[in-house]
């Protein structure tokens, strides 16, 4: 194992920082605060931090193949121009429940863009339960809805050979796996493929290496931990210097560098004092693993 080594290279205290994307032409790292109502963008050449503001909750980003990026701005799918800022909307979902929002989002192989929803929340983690669905944005800007009676909608990814599906439904503690047709988007088969211990909290977002294996942002665990969907079995941890990380992606010219999001709401004072960085963007060197480049939305 090489020496790992964890770095806060934007400390800017995001109240939930989110869906970290590496974009590799303009070599930045693209995020969004949720409750901070903003997308930013990170140069990791000028160290510089850009953002949009919203005006709603917004959860995830995601790159689009025609440029610029789509987005998952309240119970909305909408499109994200970065120059002149300017947010349109591309559907809208769970109008019947005007107390959800978006979470977690992240665009499959084929170009479909996956999100699910949430109640909002009444402080970190405390929220009305079954409230949130999953649904996919497909490039025609059709959706489906895969389920509902969900709880906080969390990390995805897919494998290597594009078969399965791994999803997180935070309250469940639960890493899940579906079988996955990349022709049509269809997931079938749910099963548990790994239960989170006591100390490692509610899993959050997620991300691939390039082994297969499976990272997960421990919220309230201040770790991500390394997963191999094939044994169940959990085979790394990286602690980091705050309790509420979030997300990771991997990014950097070859994608061997790892970004984890982090959040600071809902945090007194005390341990602000304890976790200064908390909110802040942290990168992880020397992991020995690599990353797969993220999938831009078709339409």
């Amino acid at each position: 194992m090489s020496s790992i080594k964890i770095e806060c290279v934007v400390n800017e205290n995001c109240k939930i920082g989110e869906s970290p994307v590496w974009e590799e032409k303009e070599s930045s790292l693209i995020y969004v605060d949720i409750s901070g109502k903003k997308i930013c963008r990170w140069n990791s050449f000028t160290k510089q931090v850009q953002s949009v503001s919203v005006d709603a909750p917004v959860s995830s980003v995601a790159l689009r193949k025609s440029g610029d990026y789509v987005v998952t701005l309240g119970t909305r799918f909408a499109a994200l121009k970065w120059k002149d800022q300017s947010v349109t909307t591309i559907v809208h979902v769970d109008k019947d429940k005007p107390n959800n929002r978006f979470n977690d989002g992240k665009v499959d192989p084929a170009g479909r863009f996956f999100a699910g929803t949430m109640a909002e929340e009444i402080r970190p983690a405390v929220l009305e339960r079954h409230q949130g669905a999953l649904y996919t944005l497909f490039p025609d800007h059709s959706v489906v809805k895969h389920f509902d009676q969900v709880d906080i909608s969390n990390g995805l990814d897919w494998s290597l050979d594009h078969k399965t599906f791994f999803y997180i439904d935070s309250l469940s503690y639960s890493v899940d796996a579906f079988d996955y047709d990349l022709q049509t988007g269809k997931i079938s088969n749910r099963r548990s493929i790994y239960k989170l211990e006591k100390e490692e909290s509610i899993p959050d977002g997620m991300c691939i290496d390039t082994e297969g294996k499976l990272w997960v942002a421990c919220y309230d665990g201040g770790r991500v931990i390394r997963l191999d969907p094939e044994t169940g079995k959990r085979i790394q941890t990286v602690k980091l210097p705050v309790d509420k990380t979030t997300s990771c992606c991997f990014g950097g010219k070859d994608y061997s560098e790892m970004y984890v999001t982090s959040a600071c709401q809902g945090m007194d004072d005390e341990s602000f004092s304890r976790q200064p960085q908390a909110g802040g963007i942290f990168k992880i060197t020397g992991l020995g693993v690599k990353g797969i480049p993220p999938h831009s939305f078709a339409g």
